[in-house]
C-alpha cells in the first residue's frame, strides 16, 4: 500500500517550494526537450528569461498552487518553446523543470512560436504535489 498524506501537509509542500526557491526567480523558456533533471546543464536556445513578482506561487490549496501575479517577458531568440526552467534569484540553480505547450504542458504560454522581441505571457502554471 502507498503512503498518503493529508491535504495539509501537501499543500505544506507545495507551499514549501516558494521559500526554497525564493523571491525574485528566474523563468527561462527553452526549445528542445527538457534535459534528465534539474541538476543537468540546459539544453536547446534560451528563447526568453522572465523575472518572475516576488510572490510568484499562489498559496496551495488542494495539494497544488497556481501562479500568481502577471509572467510576462520579451524573447530573446526566435525558436519553438518546448520546456522551461525555473530558477533561483542568482540564476544559477534550476529548482524545477517542465513542458511547455500552448493550452497543454506544465507551463502554457498564449503561443509556442516565439520571436525574437515579441513579448511572451505565460497563461497557465500549476504544481501539484502527489500522494494523495
Amino acid at each position: 500500500m502507498a503512503i498518503q498524506l493529508s491535504v495539509t501537509v501537501r499543500n505544506a509542500r507545495i507551499n514549501a517550494i516558494e521559500t526554497a526557491v525564493g523571491t525574485s526567480p528566474k523563468l527561462r523558456i527553452f526549445s528542445l526537450a527538457q534535459p534528465a533533471n534539474c541538476a543537468a546543464s540546459s539544453t536547446g536556445t534560451m528563447l526568453c528569461e522572465l523575472a518572475l513578482p516576488s510572490d510568484w506561487a499562489g498559496a496551495a490549496a488542494s495539494g497544488a498552487s497556481a501562479l500568481a501575479g502577471t509572467w510576462t517577458g520579451t524573447a530573446a531568440a526566435t525558436g519553438t518553446a518546448a520546456h522551461y526552467r525555473l530558477f533561483d534569484t542568482a540564476g544559477t540553480t534550476c529548482h524545477q523543470q517542465g513542458s511547455v505547450g500552448q493550452g497543454s504542458g506544465d507551463l502554457s504560454l498564449d503561443n509556442t512560436s516565439i520571436v525574437s522581441g515579441q513579448t511572451v505571457n505565460i497563461t497557465t502554471w500549476t504544481t501539484t504535489d502527489g500522494n494523495a
